[in-house]
């Protein structure tokens, strides 16, 4: 833009009413390091509010971290199974 044809506007425009607003309302929360997150619209229809969603995220850390088995437990009967055959 050239400054001479669009002089600079200091005044605000009718249609912004921030008249109910709180000014420094997030500011605490983005100091702390908050991050912002798009949700696809699939996913978003599934997750109410950012509780659910950290609710969720958590539930999966915690399935992540968790000790899984490398064998299921019908191949540790098979396996306990056929050590006691050979046993015989």
């Amino acid at each position: 833009m050239n400054p001479q044809t669009h002089p600079i506007d200091n005044e605000m425009r009718s249609e912004y009413d921030f008249s109910q607003s709180a000014r420094g309302k997030h500011y605490q929360k983005y100091r702390a390091g908050n991050n912002v997150v798009f949700l696809d619209s699939d996913i978003a229809e599934v997750f109410p509010d950012s509780a659910s969603v950290n609710q969720a995220l958590r539930l999966l850390v915690k399935l992540a971290k968790a000790k899984v088995p490398t064998e299921n437990r019908r191949n540790k009967r098979r396996t306990k199974t056929a050590k006691r055959r050979a046993a015989r």
